[in-house]
């Protein structure tokens, strides 16, 4: 796809999937340093708290500086790009608890059963990117590079196509356990007339899928015996700039340039410790 086509259909859907990055032998590679992070930092940490290490792990900033990686990202958001945010989450499966549950498989209580599996594993609400970014002037893009296949039943991506269009939508605290973002926040049911639409975006490890800051999306719980993780990077063209905004506060602290130029410098200041 060239990137008239890649932009074009990117503008328009608001995501794209399925999109080839990593080879076999810069996969493993991938996979063995992050398998150190997880015996150095154990997986309750590994889950979630891997954030901007790009900063610190060579292996890290090579991912989010990978050619293919960036040819997409740049035929979206144009040559000037920098690496606003990055961090690695993973769904790890509730083996206990599956194993518990599985005793119970008969009739009303089989679908008991399945139901408190379910409930309080990890999961990510429907909601939009731009809702946890202060910062004006441009759009964000989000990378999901996925270190494990991720399918429907490891807790895949879901999106609703063209729901970037609609505006930042209001969000409200989740009333369901297990939430993963970090201020437990959802677009509430009443809202998403249009999850009827949504598409689930499986990828094979190695491959990515990226969408706009402002596209609805989602992912269930991990009901697999399979770990789902993935890195997520946050892209931003240069003109964008960060704001004082209550409703989003956030500091840009591992801001990186990694394509064209930064004529700008809106990030090389951080005075916005709201």
């Amino acid at each position: 796809m060239d990137v008239a086509n890649i932009k074009a259909l990117y503008e328009e859907q608001g995501y794209l999937s399925s999109l080839s990055v990593l080879s076999a032998e810069e996969l493993q590679k991938a996979r063995d340093a992050f398998a150190e992070l997880e015996r150095k930092h154990g997986e309750e940490y590994t889950a979630y708290s891997l954030h901007n290490i790009h900063m610190e792990c060579d292996w890290v900033m090579a991912l989010a500086k990978h050619p293919k990686l960036l040819e997409v990202v740049t035929a979206a958001l144009g040559p000037d790009v920098l690496l606003l945010d990055s961090r690695f989450i993973c769904k790890y499966p509730v083996t206990k608890k599956r194993q518990n549950n599985a005793i119970i498989n008969h009739c009303d209580g089989k679908k008991e059963a399945d139901a408190n599996e379910k409930d309080g594993m990890p999961f990510v609400a429907w909601h939009q990117d731009m809702k946890y970014w202060g910062f004006d002037g441009g759009p964000v893009l989000s990378v999901w590079l996925s270190l494990d296949d991720s399918l429907e039943d490891n807790g895949a991506l879901q999106v609703i196509p063209g729901s970037h269009r609609s505006g930042l939508l209001p969000h409200y605290q989740s009333k369901r356990a297990g939430n993963m973002l970090s201020v437990n926040q959802e677009i509430s049911d009443f809202l998403l007339v249009e999850t009827k639409k949504a598409v689930l975006c499986p990828l094979l490890a190695g491959q990515m899928s990226v969408h706009d800051g402002l596209l609805v999306h989602a992912s269930d719980q991990n009901t697999s015996n399979r770990r789902r993780c993935g890195y997520v990077i946050r892209y931003v063209p240069t003109c964008t700039y960060p704001i004082q905004d209550l409703e989003r506060p956030r500091t840009f602290p591992a801001t990186v340039l990694v394509s064209g130029f930064d004529k700008y410098k809106h990030f090389s200041k951080q005075s916005f410790n709201v």
